[in-house]
């Protein structure tokens, strides 16, 4: 197939996703709120957080539910399809692939599905803390998935070698399992802490994912390509509602289940090395929450106001839009930087 036509049918799938995700939203809204399924604010141990996110209490949550589920239907249908022996031109919009998007898509549902449980915890207050799986089981669980994904890359795929930019690639062995299972905690986790106010982990995914669906576009991953593209659509849909003033949020069944996947998307570019250069925010993020927690343990004070660090400033008195608005600037400038890099890295090896 040509470049034009890949091109063409990733765009294509794309704006189907996003329509599929924009139908589906009024129906999804409407039960979220019929069944009361509403944000809950934590106020144990967060009085600045509290505070300042106080009005948001009871907003529906689980939004990221649309995503997911739009990137499941479409690629089940399509596949579905091909195998019924349709046209060429329906078959060619399967890409659901063994090698490529078979992983990531049953990582991302079988994430979402803990999300939604962790989701409706929180929101019935069942749990610590406000509500929701303790720390030490949301850890344990998403740590389960990554060893499930490490073991498919390690025996189906064959796969143990790592690429360092402008270096080469070596193959590392057993090693490589650990290094893919901190990947994808360490992603999924940080993309949760940024998931903090309207729009903000949603536009830097829309960076991320782009970023790397442009990756995986020059690499001829053109299924996996297709598949970051079927995200960006649903992440669209679902930001244009999510944009301040949100009408839904993304809930763990979103953020955590597109943090696993951006991180095996990583993986299977073999470009996870640049993923905190794509991922600056989400770094971010996850750093000011880790020094934070070592400034109170060893000096007894606080680094910031408040942490993740899109807290910290709502805190200093930044309006919120301000604060969405310049982080995504900063993840675009990342994604941008990250690919650049990707491509000198080809061009020099």
């Amino acid at each position: 197939m040509s470049d034009l036509f890949q091109i063409s049918r990733i765009l294509g799938l794309a704006a189907l996703s996003f329509g599929v995700a924009i139908i589906l939203t009024p129906l999804w809204t409407h039960f979220l709120i019929k069944w009361r399924l509403g944000k809950q604010i934590r106020t144990e141990g967060a009085p600045v957080f509290s505070k300042l996110h106080r009005k948001k209490e009871g907003t529906p949550t689980m939004g990221g539910l649309l995503i997911w589920l739009t990137v499941f239907l479409l690629a089940i249908i399509f596949w579905g399809l091909s195998k019924l022996g349709f046209d060429s031109l329906i078959s060619d919009l399967n890409f659901l692939n063994r090698s490529q998007t078979l992983l990531p898509l049953g990582a991302l549902v079988a994430s979402a599905l803990v999300g939604v449980a962790d989701d409706l915890l929180g929101i019935r207050r069942i749990g610590p803390n406000g509500g929701g799986l303790k720390m030490r089981h949301r850890i344990l669980v998403y740590t389960l998935i990554a060893i499930f994904g490490a073991w498919w890359f390690f025996t189906k795929l064959e796969w143990s070698t790592v690429h360092i930019p402008f270096i080469g690639n070596f193959d590392i062995g057993l090693w490589y399992i650990l290094i893919f299972i901190f990947v994808l905690v360490a992603t999924a986790f940080s993309v949760n802490e940024t998931d903090g106010l309207d729009g903000l982990a949603g536009g830097v995914l829309l960076s991320c994912f782009g970023a790397y669906g442009v990756i995986a576009y020059s690499q001829g991953h053109y299924d996996l390509a297709a598949f970051c593209g079927v995200i960006l659509g649903a992440l669209l849909a679902f930001l244009w509602f999510n944009i301040f003033p949100a009408r839904f949020f993304m809930g763990d069944t979103g953020a955590m289940s597109l943090g696993i996947t951006l991180g095996i998307i990583a993986m299977l570019t073999n470009q996870f090395l640049l993923l905190p250069i794509i991922g600056l925010v989400l770094v971010a993020e996850s750093f000011s929450v880790i020094l934070q927690m070592i400034s109170k343990k060893l000096f007894g004070r606080k680094i910031f106001a408040s942490t993740p660090i899109h807290h910290h400033f709502e805190a200093k008195g930044w309006p919120e839009t301000k604060i969405t608005m310049r982080f995504w600037i900063i993840s675009s400038i990342g994604a941008i930087l990250g690919l650049i890099l990707a491509f000198l890295d080809r061009f020099y090896l």
